[in-house]
């Protein structure tokens, strides 16, 4: 049997906190006091938590043992799809934590920020160059959030001309909430189905676009890992009747220094530094959704915009179009300064080859999967790859048996049922920083947990088998979740 890195080795049980303490243990020592003491109206604060008393020893090893139990990105690879889960150089968590920038408060005067402020406008220089784009706002704090800032200025757009346009496009290949950000703004998604090949046919999108359509959003890559080939013709039938297209930019790590997004005939996109460039991704944040726009949408823009002017750089507030602010300070700053190092650290030319390795060990890993498993859309993908189950539902073996196998393993499960167009699915993202002798023990694995499908099901249905918590019931998770260790 092909072994990945995962093995039933020693893993420590550890109680809740509050059943770990016993009274009368400190984790801390304080000076005599030196000043009287006062006593505080308990009517005035209320009643507070019930903390458990607890030793040093008992907060570390707590903690300790709870990291041990999680699995992330420095212990092995993260194969999901549309969410790359890649490494990320450790110098840009240090240039993120550099004192006088993380320690800076946001209330501070523009004339003591000109550090910070010099960053962020050099930023938004970078972000144009790298998708062609000709103005930036950094304020977004999560990609979603930029897909709705584009909205909302997509609706300021067209309110500005007078126009009622209530309805966009939204393929089945686009990100899952594209049609939220969109409905937000007041705007119906209008569904729009892919071709046969897995990418759009721009005859179904001319039958759609009609007066009262806003436009459309495209992500591409799509979530099949399939670049929408036909982008230009696209674009110029939704401008032909006077509508706008968003691009969501997730999926940028495929095409970074590749694809001019402005001379695909978009007009706004938003980009994942979360993903593309260089923060830890996972969890629930941190992250920023920068958004890119033609010099059009440039005035609608959130405020305040970083300027330069002959003496320093200052934030302007004033813009009778913007759609006014979208977090209530300027950014997660500390993404902003982890994707500033990393893009000033790799230079054009490595920006580009990180999108080429990225599609390079997608390819290779759906070259190498591919008489394995059954491959909705077999043509050439890019930073991803999507399988299915098919071949091995007759064995009664489904995708989420494999993907809880694969932690047996010592791997996390790759993306699974998502996108919805295959059934099935197994999306598998390498990212572009995971080396061919990893790829292949992780290829290894997955193929010899198909051949197990074949001779031994039964035990693949229990899967996983080594690991401390064993397969949950998956309803009874989402209705009852335990939260216990």
């Amino acid at each position: 049997m092909t072994h990945g890195p995962g093995t039933n080795g020693l893993i420590l049980e550890e109680p809740l906190l509050w059943e770990k303490g016993k009274p009368g243990r400190v984790a801390y020592s304080l000076p005599h006091r030196d000043v009287p003491e006062e006593t505080v109206d308990q009517n005035l604060l209320g009643d507070g938590p019930e903390f458990t008393d607890l030793g040093e020893l008992d907060v570390v090893r707590h903690y300790t043992r709870l990291s041990q139990w999680n699995f992330g990105i420095d212990t092995g690879m993260y194969p999901l799809g549309s969410c790359t889960m890649k490494y990320n150089p450790k110098i840009n968590e240090k240039m993120a934590a550099t004192a006088g920038l993380a320690s800076a408060h946001p209330l501070l005067e523009a004339g003591l920020s000109q550090g910070i402020l010099k960053l962020y406008y050099e930023l938004e220089q970078f972000l144009s160059a790298i998708t062609g784009m000709d103005a930036v706002s950094l304020q977004p704090s999560a990609g979603a959030q930029g897909e709705l800032t584009a909205m909302l200025m997509f609706a300021a757009y067209f309110r500005k001309k007078g126009e009622q346009r209530t309805k966009i496009l939204i393929p089945d290949t686009a990100h899952g909430t594209n049609p939220a950000s969109a409905a937000l703004c007041g705007f119906t998604a209008i569904p729009l189905a892919s071709g046969k090949h897995g990418i759009l046919d721009p005859t179904a999108v001319e039958e759609l676009m009609d007066d009262e359509t806003v436009g459309i959003m495209v992500t591409n890559p799509n979530t099949l890992g399939l670049f929408e080939e036909h982008i230009r013709e696209i674009t110029d039938i939704v401008h032909s009747r006077g509508g706008l297209v968003y691009g969501d930019g997730a999926n940028m790590n495929a095409i970074m220094g590749v694809v001019d997004i402005k001379r695909c005939g978009i007009d706004a996109v938003h980009l994942n530094l979360h993903k593309t460039f260089s923060t830890p991704h996972g969890g629930g944040g941190p992250g920023s959704g920068p958004v890119c726009v033609t010099a059009e949408l440039a005035p609608y823009l959130p405020v305040p915009r970083v300027a330069r002017t002959d003496e320093g750089y200052v934030l302007e507030t004033q813009s009778a179009e913007s759609i006014g602010r979208v977090h209530g300070f300027f950014g997660n700053v500390s993404v902003l300064i982890r994707a500033y190092s990393y893009i000033l650290s790799m230079g054009p030319n490595n920006l580009k080859k990180a999108s080429q390795l990225a599609v390079l060990n997608g390819a290779y890993v759906k070259a190498r999967l591919l008489d394995t498993f059954d491959l909705a859309y077999d043509r050439p993908c890019m930073h991803e790859c999507v399988f299915s189950d098919a071949r091995q539902l007759p064995f009664k073996i489904t995708t989420l048996d494999m993907a809880k196998r694969l932690i047996d393993h010592g791997y996390h499960p790759p993306t699974i049922y998502f996108p919805l167009v295959v059934s099935g699915a197994i999306m598998i993202e390498p990212t572009e920083t995971e080396c061919k002798d990893d790829l292949d023990s992780f290829i290894e694995v997955f193929q010899a947990i198909a051949q197990e499908a074949e001779n031994d099901g039964e035990r693949l249905r229990q899967a996983p088998v080594i690991t401390k918590v064993r397969r949950l019931d998956e309803t009874q998770a989402a209705r009852k979740p335990c939260l216990r260790g």
